[in-house]
């Protein structure tokens, strides 16, 4: 991994009678959108290590007006060899678990645009408050990896079963048809809404009083493997298997659902960038990949 240990900027809320809310900012400069890359972890990983130990809420915001992370840099990834892109894979990793062992609620504030390792990245946190505008186009909400014959690479198969319906939630993960806000929020998979982005870190700040007192629920990651989650999400897994038809991308992600059921958390996001590695030299992912940087005019590529 690189050395750029520049942080992201932090600004701290003081709410009374609760303590310090920290608000994390990501941002990349002069680009419209934010993106998933190496230099992006490193920053997050930095801003993370310095973290004080007394906040009483965190949340991460985004600076793209109509994103909060468009996706990983995909034109990098398809750059690296397969132990560079494994161990970038680990490190993004290990950067998101820093977010899930924050003692404090966490909360990822959704003003936009949420796909694939944003979405995954948005997934480590305790809640998830999105923007949610009857009137507005809804913005898309998930993992379309899937739609490229690969599959997530940082627990998305398993991070999304355990907020919505397991069956729905895995038959979108395997074909890679994300969500839109309005159908999201329709499935509970914002814990908070609010009309418009200048209310999102008020509505987080909201949902992290109301955790007050909740200490036995658990967050989306702790539940994966627990009895509930195991009845739940193991039905939905077969019924997805009943109504899905075969394809090596799909089949990728009902193995890396499997695999967290019956081993975990940890043997879930190794299965998934085994698989990730393997299926993007694949021809049918080679060619998906190609026609979408063909479709895009975007400098950077995203997924």
């Amino acid at each position: 991994m690189s050395t750029d240990r520049a942080t992201l900027p932090t600004r701290s809320i003081d709410v009374p009678d609760l303590g310090p809310v920290l608000v994390l900012t990501l941002e990349q400069g002069d680009r419209p959108v934010v993106v998933i890359d190496e230099s992006l972890l490193n920053r997050l990983d930095a801003a993370l290590a310095g973290l004080p130990g007394d906040l009483a809420g965190f949340v991460i915001e985004s600076s793209a007006p109509r994103a909060f992370v468009a996706g990983a840099d995909l034109k990098a990834i398809m750059a690296m060899d397969d132990p560079a892109l494994h161990r970038y894979l680990e490190f993004g990793a290990s950067v998101f678990q820093r977010i899930s062992d924050l003692p404090c609620p966490t909360v990822a504030a959704i003003g936009g645009a949420c796909l694939g390792g944003g979405f995954e990245l948005a997934a480590h946190c305790d809640g998830l408050v999105g923007v949610v505008d009857p009137d507005a186009k809804p913005y898309p909400i998930g993992l379309p990896e899937a739609g490229l014959k690969i599959c997530p690479g940082w627990g998305g198969t398993n991070l999304l079963p355990a907020r919505i319906d397991a069956k729905q939630a895995i038959m979108a993960t395997a074909v890679g048809k994300p969500f839109d806000a309005h159908s999201a929020n329709e499935l509970g998979l914002f814990d908070a809404t609010t009309a418009t982005r200048d209310g999102l870190i008020q509505a987080s700040v909201d949902w992290i009083k109301d955790q007050r007192g909740h200490t036995d629920s658990g967050t989306p990651k702790e539940w994966i493997g627990t009895d509930q989650h195991y009845a739940r999400v193991q039905a939905g897994l077969d019924g997805a298997r009943t109504d899905l038809d075969p394809s090596p991308h799909g089949d990728a992600v009902l193995d890396c659902v499997h695999t967290g059921l019956k081993e975990g958390w940890r043997a879930a996001i190794q299965n998934e960038r085994d698989e990730l590695v393997r299926l993007r030299h694949t021809g049918p992912a080679r060619e998906a990949i190609e026609s979408f940087f063909a479709r895009s005019a975007k400098p950077k590529q995203t997924t």
